[in-house]
């Protein structure tokens, strides 16, 4: 009996030895697998970190460069909250920007040289800057204003669809407009026009012309490239020209038929409506006394242009910078900061957008000669 009570104990005691190494195993389990799931969740968590560290690429300063048409002082106040903006938008599309860098040129070449030399990055010059220093730029956007109703290379277009009013199309170009005024000569060579005629060399030629001086792209540089196209002749070529100060001027000399056609920029006659019933003081409307004889090929808007030989300049950024100046110029706070150039957005270009702007230098040189 005495021994059946001892075995009977022993078989208890290995039980329960059994039952707590069963747990004892099962504890240190338990704990080795919340140590290997903290080490997995340590690791993850490590390449997490490393992965977001790698996935923006680090830029230490981006330069910018603009062109002196205002005066500097004035540019580098107004466009302080572009480096702000820029940085976000470019890190928002995977760029770490540590100092972005503004400064403005002491003329226009001054920032094609830099960008040619690579030591700006970005520069905001207009299209004829460009395609002189095009060797060592890279245009990447253009900028975009209000639009107008016409935009016809016809002039009859334009005539048939008076008077010329804002457009809620965003535009890359503005136009220069040959107009015909009152005089007896003007209207004579408007109705030619407006019969769906075409005008000769003699019918110009024929004419008392006002321009702007040789540097000015609508009054003068486009005007002659009109001319280059048609009759293979500029403006040098004309027997009758005047040269005036300003627009004012020359719609001044247009009321009083002292010429007969003058040259301007697309929307002239708008700014000018009200002062041809008052103080230029014609009886009808300028919509009803004048009409156009030409319309010149666009007048390209700035650019934005980046350097051919920056260091950190390569395809993604420069798709990076396209994205991040058309998000800007998309904003309040954008607009702001761009409207020191009159600039409204920005849309993608391309360098054949601006050949026409190299026939005009073309002109230009020839003028200089």
């Amino acid at each position: 009996m005495q021994k059946k009570i001892v075995y009977v104990l022993g078989i208890i005691m290995l039980v329960f030895l059994l039952a707590a190494c069963s747990e004892e195993s099962n504890v240190d389990a338990e704990n080795e697998d919340t140590e290997s799931t903290e080490e997995n969740t340590g690791e993850n968590n490590e390449s997490e970190e490393t992965a977001e560290a790698e996935e923006n690429r680090q830029i230490d300063e981006l330069s910018i460069g603009f062109v002196p048409s205002r005066e500097p002082e004035e540019i580098i106040t107004a466009t302080e909250p572009l480096k702000e903006l820029l940085t976000e938008e470019l890190a928002n599309l995977g760029y770490d920007v540590g100092n972005v860098d503004i400064t403005v040129g002491t003329n226009y070449e001054a920032v094609g040289e830099a960008l040619s030399a690579g030591t700006t990055d970005i520069g905001l010059i207009p299209g004829g800057t460009y395609v002189l220093y095009d060797d060592g730029a890279e245009v990447i956007l253009t900028a975009t204003r209000a639009g107008l109703s016409n935009d016809s290379d016809d002039p009859a277009d334009w005539n048939a669809n008076e008077p010329t009013e804002d457009s809620d199309i965003q535009a890359t170009s503005y136009r220069a407009i040959l107009i015909a005024g009152p005089s007896e000569k003007g209207q004579e060579l408007a109705e030619k026009v407006n019969n769906g005629e075409e005008l000769t060399f003699e019918d110009v030629n024929s004419a008392t012309w006002s321009v702007m001086s040789s540097s000015s792209p609508a009054g003068y540089i486009y005007p002659a490239l009109w001319l280059q196209e048609r009759f293979d002749k500029t403006i040098t070529d004309l027997d009758n020209v005047v040269q005036v100060d300003s627009y004012g001027n020359a719609f001044a000399r247009l009321a009083q038929e002292q010429t007969d056609i003058m040259v301007t920029y697309a929307d002239g006659r708008r700014d000018n409506e009200d002062v041809w019933t008052s103080d230029l003081e014609r009886s009808a409307t300028i919509w009803e006394e004048t009409d156009l004889i030409g319309v010149t090929p666009g007048i390209y808007n700035d650019t934005v242009s980046v350097s051919k030989n920056s260091d950190i300049m390569d395809e993604e950024l420069k798709a990076a910078l396209q994205e991040a100046f058309i998000n800007i110029g998309e904003s309040e706070a954008g607009k702001e900061v761009i409207s020191i150039y009159n600039h409204e957005g920005y849309q993608v270009a391309e360098d054949a957008d601006y050949d026409n702007e190299r026939a005009a230098q073309e002109i230009v040189q020839q003028i200089g000669q």
